[in-house]
């Protein structure tokens, strides 16, 4: 199968492969595999900050409380995560613009608005909750947050304010390899795979206030709204084309399959040690970690933990980048990585502020970790309809699309999944309301 390329990939290729005219049978292999890694980046970057350190904490307590009876969600959920991100990926391409901007222009201020608010009050709660992460993470080696949380912040702000974008989308890109470790955490602790099989072709619903909560939980840590914001941001300031769009559709599903992969590794680990010895509460993501040395080994306590770093400092970085990269598009102001605060003052200067609070919040100690990193996956769970209406109305307009509109069963599979979403969402208010969240 060919692997269409784009001008950004062809430009890398170049300057990987030379301008050899001829290239002999294993060449011809490596070269393939270069045009394969060439276009990763938006896509797998977004996917990959979805398995946050929010997102470790809901997977690992689906595990923990459930055992594997929640894997079959996640199934579903690659399907409509390809479909969303797809269609981000798209707009970016064809339009030129950020979804912020898309909104703005097509449905006015007033609904920028309401959709700028939405994300920040997420992207704040969730930026904390990555902070809090990396002082878990970095906390099972005998490290403070108050030490390890400061310099984190000020590595972070440095790679995306000093540092160019390919740099930064490199060592992004870089931070999917401890995703690595949480296979071989599951391998570890030598699950039944048969039981496994059975629970992802075979739905087991519980119909219980704390199951429907998780499930929420599970879905907004998997389909988060600012993955789509980002994701489309980035790929026009990557500057890709309609004629790029075959590559990053490829780059979109590979990376989201790679994604939920991770995260049905996370429940695979959990349920086959906590869930199956009675341990049916995490009360952090450290905690999960060293949950699993008594029934899996140090070595997969390691691993977990490693997992999280990476985990956390991946999304710690896109989510301020993101909320940035919103109110500038939202209200016009000048947006990019690299940018000097000269230049770009409103961009710098709300990623600086993201920065600041999350890292100052999650050093307070004794911040209740678990229940901020969960709760902070409902309130996306809840918000993230908003988010997936527009993203569902611009990429379906002919007027603004094209011929790159969505085709007629991706539209349906989208319109599914923006009201699948509103039901959960409904239903978590309804729980919250009657006081059984």
């Amino acid at each position: 199968m060919s692997v269409r390329v784009g001008r950004f990939e062809r430009n890398r290729l170049r300057g990987l492969l030379g301008r050899r005219p001829r290239l002999r049978p294993r060449n011809r292999v490596a070269a393939r595999l270069l045009a394969l890694l060439a276009f990763l980046g938006p896509g797998l970057i977004a996917a990959n900050a979805g398995n946050d350190a929010g997102g470790i904490a809901t997977y690992a307590s689906a595990g923990a409380r459930y055992g594997y009876d929640l894997l079959w969600m996640m199934v579903l959920i690659t399907v409509s995560l390809i479909v969303v991100q797809e269609m981000a990926a798209r707009m970016g391409a064809v339009t030129g613009k950020g979804l912020a901007e898309l909104i703005r222009e097509q449905y006015g201020p007033r609904w920028s608005l309401v959709s700028t608010v939405s994300v920040l009050f997420a992207n704040l709660g969730i930026c904390i909750s990555e902070f809090v992460g990396i002082g878990a993470a970095l906390g099972l080696a005998g490290i403070p947050p108050q030490a390890s949380v400061p310099i984190a912040a000020v590595v972070i702000w440095l790679l995306v304010v000093r540092g160019s974008y390919k740099i930064a989308e490199k060592v992004f890109v870089a931070m999917a390899i401890p995703f690595f470790a949480y296979p071989v955490a599951a391998v570890l602790a030598h699950p039944d795979w048969g039981a496994v099989g059975h629970a992802v072709v075979a739905p087991r619903i519980h119909l219980t206030g704390g199951y429907v909560v998780l499930f929420i939980a599970t879905v907004g840590t998997t389909i988060t709204p600012f993955m789509q914001l980002y994701l489309q941001s980035a790929v026009v300031e990557r500057g890709l084309g309609p004629e790029d769009i075959p590559a990053e559709r490829a780059e979109v599903a590979t990376a989201s399959i790679f994604a939920n992969l991770v995260a049905a590794f996370i429940i695979i680990a959990t349920g086959a040690t906590l869930f199956i010895h009675g341990h049916r509460t995490v009360n952090s993501a450290a905690d999960a970690a060293k949950a699993l040395e008594p029934f899996a080994g140090r070595f997969a306590e390691a691993l977990f933990a490693v997992g999280l770093l990476g985990a956390s400092l991946l999304a710690a970085a896109i989510l301020p980048v993101t909320a940035a990269y919103v109110i500038a598009e939202a209200f016009g102001f000048e947006k990019g990585i690299s940018r000097r605060p000269r230049e770009a003052p409103v961009f710098v200067g709300t990623l600086t502020v993201l920065v600041l609070v999350g890292a100052g919040v999650a050093m307070i100690p004794g911040i209740p970790a678990i229940r901020l990193l969960v709760y902070v996956q409902v309130v996306n769970g809840a918000l993230l309809p908003v988010t997936l209406f527009f993203v569902w109305r611009l990429a379906r307009s002919a007027e603004l699309m094209g011929q790159h509109r969505n085709g007629r069963i991706f539209d349906l599979l989208a319109a599914v999944t923006v009201l699948a979403t509103s039901a959960l969402s409904l239903t978590l208010l309804g729980l919250t309301l009657t006081g059984k969240a």
